[in-house]
């Protein structure tokens, strides 16, 4: 069992690069932030009293708080995609009389080793983290000059059981389906996606909104002397509700394509009919695709709109060094959240795109050139980036009214135009190149031989 685990590491390693690359930034936060936890939890009396602001313990529970969550949404989306890109073979495996138990210990296999290899990477850059952020801190006066990281191996140990307990939990889950059905079921199901989205997934995804919800009135009714606590539960609030679109993307994604493909037609009534077809005719697939998107503008668009707006409300901006250092720190965070989010979003369009290649070959087989393929592909990549953007600017958008309203007053919060353009450009520039790129590679080549299998 350990040998057929291994197989599909050691020929298609490009498949589990992702969740390898997800992997390393979780373990990497996590061990980051516990060794800072750890760095204030062990400092004397002395070192504490010497910082009159929040110390390395709160900064690093407040600071992290968000990111490790925004970290294990990026696990679960790429470990999905790991398992949905060797469906085939495991459907295939069903076929030949592998029960669905040693189906779920292969994956399970897979996704331990893959952590494993991640680990040692992750731990190492970790540290360095740690201490590279504790130096910026005691720059800043936020930190004593004498506080020291730890040499422990708690958080090291904490951060690869935490990515192993997630990775292990989003494995029973997304291989259930495939291990729980019959095996010629599983193995056409592999070629075809479901037209309606699952019950209980329907109802996590109205808890989840709920939940946003939830947090983003709490957000409001924070007393303006409480911009931090109201802040932090303004972005929890949006992971939530991120996390609410990923589970209903395919019904709102197949609504926002309906209507931004009218005007496509339009406009390019050959390569943009084809375009619409195939984004609202697999909901699934585009929602995959948009829910990164929707995270990296949803929560940069957050945090750059509450910090506009923490920064022109009355009595935000008393003193040059608190001011200082709260931009600093949510910069940091921002830039952050950024990394996670271009991450899964790169790996995400990647795998959706690279995983059409045998409906590519098909079109190519039936008369459709290579260049009249990545003309269909740059609208779909267009329409994709619209999609995602209203989704993420929505959820920003309720967000920052949230948070605006528990310090201002006012609902409507100060969005920073130029800064909200360039998170849209980035989004523009992140997608559409991706989706072209690993397109133009996966055209090519003899579509005979593309039809019969996955290929490499």
């Amino acid at each position: 069992m350990i040998t057929l685990a291994l197989a599909p590491l050691r020929r298609r390693p490009a498949a589990f690069a992702g969740l390898a690359v997800a992997l390393f930034l979780a373990i990497a936060t996590l061990t980051m932030f516990g060794l800072l936890f750890a760095a204030g939890l062990t400092a004397g009396e002395e070192d504490r009293r010497a910082v009159a602001g929040p110390g390395p313990m709160v900064i690093a529970g407040a600071f992290g708080e968000i990111a490790v969550l925004v970290a294990f949404f990026v696990v679960v989306n790429a470990l999905g995609f790991a398992l949905r890109q060797q469906h085939r073979e495991l459907a295939l495996l069903r076929t030949v009389a592998a029960t669905p138990r040693q189906t779920r210990r292969l994956v399970r296999g897979q996704v331990v080793a893959t952590t494993l290899l991640a680990t040692a990477p992750g731990w190492v850059a970790g540290a360095a983290a740690a201490r590279r952020f504790l130096g910026e801190l005691q720059r800043r006066g936020m930190a004593a000059s004498g506080l020291r990281v730890p040499d422990t191996l708690l958080p090291m140990v904490i951060a690869l059981a935490a990515a192993l307990a997630v990775g292990l939990a989003a494995t029973a889950v997304a291989a259930r389906r495939i291990s729980r059905i019959a095996p010629a079921a599983a193995l056409a199901a592999s070629a075809t996606e479901h037209a309606r989205t699952g019950a209980p997934r329907l109802l996590a995804g109205v808890v989840a909104l709920a939940g946003g919800g939830l947090l983003l009135r709490l957000a409001a009714t924070r007393p303006a002397a409480e911009a931090d606590k109201a802040g932090q539960a303004a972005l929890l609030g949006s992971l939530v509700l991120l996390v609410a679109v990923a589970l209903l993307g395919p019904l709102a994604a197949r609504l926002l394509a309906a209507a931004a493909g009218t005007p496509v037609r339009l406009l390019a009534p050959r390569a943009g009919w084809l375009a619409d077809a195939n984004l609202c005719g697999y909901a699934r697939r585009l929602s995959s695709a948009v829910v990164p998107v929707a995270l990296l503008v949803g929560l940069s668009g957050t945090m750059s709109i509450m910090t506009s707006t923490a920064g022109n409300a009355p009595g935000m901006t008393a003193s040059g060094v608190t001011s200082a250092t709260d931009v600093w720190l949510r910069q940091s965070e921002l830039a952050l959240l950024v990394c996670f989010a271009s991450v899964s979003t790169v790996n995400t369009l990647v795998a959706v795109t690279a995983g059409r290649r045998r409906e590519f070959a098909l079109l190519r087989l039936v008369g459709a050139t290579s260049s009249q393929l990545l003309r269909v592909l740059t609208v779909e990549a267009v329409l994709t980036t619209v999609v995602g953007v209203l989704l993420g600017a929505t959820v920003a958008g309720a967000a920052s009214a949230a948070f605006s309203t528990a310090v201002t007053g006012s609902a409507v919060p100060t969005v920073p135009l130029a800064a909200c353009g360039w998170i849209v450009a980035g989004a523009a520039a992140l997608t559409i190149p991706v989706i072209l790129v690993t397109g133009a590679r996966t055209v090519r080549g003899p579509a005979a031989e593309r039809v019969g299998g996955d290929g490499d």
